[in-house]
This record gives C-alpha cells, structure tokens and sequence, in this order.
C-alpha cells in the first residue's frame, strides 16, 4: 500500500515535470535554489565579516582556508551531482529502483570521503595550512579556523549531496529548509562564540561546524518524505556501474571545484608577496561576488530537475525552451549589479575592515575588474549546468575546469611576473571572457545533437 502511494506521488511529480508550462515551473524550483544559494554565500560572507574584526590576517585566514573548503565542496558536489544527474533521467524514464540504489551509494560514498580527509587534515593540519597560502601571520588564525572545518567535513560533504540529490528530484523547498536553517545557525553562532566566548577564529570554524551537523540531520530526514527517493543502507549499491554514472554526472563539478582549489591556493601564494592586505582583499572581493553567482546558480538549479527529467522523457523542444528562459532571467539582474558594483566598490569593502584604508584601495580595484565580465555568468553558469545534466561529461567538465584552470591558472603565472598586483586583478575577469567565448561552439554541438522530434504522447508505467 504505502509503495502504491509512493509510485503515485511519483508519477504525479513525472507528470508535473515534463507537462507543466516551464517559465513557473523553473521559477518554482529556483526560489528555494536560489535561497539556499544566497543564504550559503551569505554565512560564508558572515565568517569573513565577523572574523575581520579580528584583525586584516584573521580575514586574511578565511581566504586562505576557501582551497580547502572547495574540495570539500567538490567532494559533495560530486557524490550530489553524480547520483542527482542520473536519478533526475531514471524518474523521467521512471526507473524508481535504479533511483533509489543511486541515492545510497551516493550518500554513504560521500561519508566515508568525509571521514578520509577529516583525518587526514587533522593529522596534518599545519603544513596543510602552509601549502594552502598562510603566512606567519595568518598561520594562527587558518589553523583554528581549519580544525573545525575538517571535523565538520563529513557531515559537510553529506549535506551538499543530499541538497543537490532533493533539488534533482523537484523537491527544492525540503533542501531549502534544511541548508537555509544551518545557514542561520551558523549566522548566529559566529558572534557569540567570537566575541562573548572568546574562541577567535576558530569560533567561526565551530559555528560552521555545529550548522552543518544540523543541517545533515534535517536533509536525512527529509529526503525520506513524501514521493522523494528514500536513502537506505540496503540500497547501498558501490559496483563499477554506479561509480561509473556518477562519474559522468558528478565530473564536471568535481573538476570544477577541485581546479578551484587548486587556483585558490595559487592566487593566495600570489598574493602573499603582496602582504596579508593583499590576500584578505582578495577574500572580501570573493565572498562579496558569492553572493551573485549564487544567484545565478539558484535559477540554474532550478532549470537542471526540468532539464534531466524532459531530456530522459526525450523532450528536447522543452530542454531548449528551459534553458533560452533560465538564461534570460539570470543575465537581465546581473547588468545592473555589476554598474553598481563598479561605483560603490570602495563603500562595499570599506564595510568590512573600515580602518584599512591600503585594504579598501586594493579591494577596491580588484572589485571593479570582476564587474566587467559579470554580466556573461548567467550564459556560462547555465551552458555548464544543461551539460551536466544530459551526462555529456566531457563538455560539462572542459567548461567547468575552463574558468579556473584553462584560462586563470596559466594568466596567473604570465601576468603577475609582468604587471605585478594588476596581473593577479585582471586574471579573473580576463578567465571569464575566455570561459565565455570557449562556451559559444560547444552549446551549439551539444544543441544539434538533440533530435528535434520528441514523443507524441507522455506513457505513465504502471
């Protein structure tokens, strides 16, 4: 009985996904997308603001912490994305047994990894913290920071990929609740335990720490609700297969955000030579700029759900009607953020270390550069994230690596040896106008391979 229902929900979901008109339908998705994403930035953008009242190196710390937190991230991202790719086309061709072996082994891989690097970071934590940027001055302050963060990693890594795995059924809301209410958490515990414990930076590292805890409880339980795909240890499935499909869904985000890393911890050594001002300019100017690219990639997740179950039904004309309106509503904000962005750079940093004025100028002028190419994220952010979700594995993953690694990795170490500071500045703009032009040919192969004839008639399996 209780199956019956469960296979009724979801073929009312299987309906609601490949009939429903796509503008309301993507927004519908996006909403809690995009609030998940804004509330994450901001939390990440919390730790640097109350942090940086500890002092230009404690920001300093933060920045040079983001390397390891992108691999966390990438590691969520990549169980999250993998298992999420391939569920959202089984439910479109309602496969629900495949689904269900996905969602396990997608959950209980992304644990154990969780578990593999906080014991390997703790057992290594200072010259972890070395390799990822930290000068004498900003060791401490990383090191306490850090601790907690790689303690947290497991239940980090298992809450980005329940998110994503709730998103890519169409059930944003119970992801939304869950991320956004560890984001407050987090919000809230940052000061109390800065300033009234006195636990420094390392303060900001528990907060973070304790809301991802809770977070990773509130998505256990709701990824057991309603028609969504149920995690279960019986259905932990690790074979080859698995493995092998998440890899086709899960690589794009893992080069994404492993080359991240990897650019992280150049640009931070980079900007050492600079001085701490340099590195803690960087990090406002990134968490700053978090908050519109999170944005962006709210509505695009909003878009992947319609995209994986109309691309497994093999409705190709609605994949291409999702993504032309996902990617005018994400472009059209990002006009008029960057012209603000471009006059008030200097009031936007001064908010965090007011008193730094060197700060304020080098923050400043990096800002302004970002605002040039941010208008083309919307186009890059919704190319990569269709990509990814049909599978086509190879193009999601040159795309994704494109900004970070292709372009940026290799202006850095031209650039910075030729202009100085001003090479490290503009490497990232002139990265994402690289990603854009790279983006053009391979949206366009990837257009002509769908067929344009689609289904008469949707059939609803028994």
């Amino acid at each position: 009985m209780e199956q019956t229902m469960k296979d009724d929900q979801q073929n009312e979901k299987f309906i609601k996904m490949t009939t429903a008109p796509i503008g309301p339908l993507i927004i519908g998705l996006a909403i809690p997308s995009a609030i998940i994403m804004l509330i994450s930035a901001l939390y990440n953008m919390a730790d640097t603001f109350f942090v940086s009242f500890l002092g230009t190196s404690a920001t300093a710390a933060v920045g040079v912490s983001f390397p390891l937190m992108a691999v966390i991230q990438a590691v969520g991202f990549f169980f999250g994305h993998g298992s999420g790719n391939y569920i959202a086309r089984e439910l479109g061709a309602q496969n629900y047994t495949n689904a269900s072996k996905m969602a396990a082994t997608g959950f209980f891989s992304a644990f154990i990894a969780g578990v593999l690097l906080a014991i390997f970071g703790v057992l290594f934590l200072e010259p972890l913290v070395r390799l990822l940027g930290a000068t004498d001055t900003i060791l401490p302050f990383a090191r306490e920071y850090l601790r907690f963060i790689l303690i947290g990693a497991p239940f980090m890594m298992c809450s980005l990929m329940q998110n994503n795995l709730l998103r890519y059924q169409g059930s944003s809301f119970y992801g939304m609740i869950g991320m956004v209410s560890g984001a407050l958490i987090n919000i809230a515990l940052d000061p109390l335990f800065i300033f009234v414990f006195h636990l420094g930076s390392g303060g900001a590292g528990l907060a973070t720490m304790i809301s991802q805890f809770i977070s990773f409880c509130i998505l256990l339980i709701a990824s057991g609700k309603k028609d969504n795909v149920r995690i279960r240890f019986k259905y932990f499935s690790p074979s080859l297969a698995n493995y092998r499909e998440m890899l086709r869904g899960g690589l794009p985000s893992l080069a994404r955000q492993g080359i991240a890393s990897i650019s992280g911890i150049c640009m931070n050594n980079f900007a050492g030579s600079f001085g701490d001002e340099a590195i803690a300019a960087i990090t406002i100017v990134q968490r700053v700029f978090m908050m519109a690219a999170s944005l962006v990639a709210g509505i695009g997740q909003g878009f992947q759900p319609v995209c994986g179950f109309n691309y497994g039904a093999k409705l190709y004309p609605r994949v291409k009607q999702g993504f032309l309106f996902s990617m005018l509503v994400m472009t059209i904000p990002l006009i008029p953020l960057g012209i603000l962005g471009f006059i008030f750079a200097p009031q936007i940093i001064a908010l965090f270390r007011p008193d730094d004025t060197l700060l304020i100028e080098i923050g400043a002028r990096v800002f302004r550069y970002q605002c040039y190419t941010i208008p083309l994220l919307g186009w890059v952010t919704i190319n990569s994230m269709m990509m990814q979700t049909m599978g086509k594995a190879f193009k999601a993953s040159l795309l994704a690596i494109a900004r970070q690694g292709l372009f940026m990795l290799p202006l850095l170490f031209l650039l910075t040896p030729l202009f100085g500071f001003t090479g490290i500045a503009v490497s990232q703009p002139l990265a994402d106008f690289g990603t854009f032009i790279l983006s053009i040919p391979l949206s366009i192969s990837v257009f002509r391979e769908m067929k344009h004839d689609s289904p008469g008639a949707i059939t609803i399996k028994k």
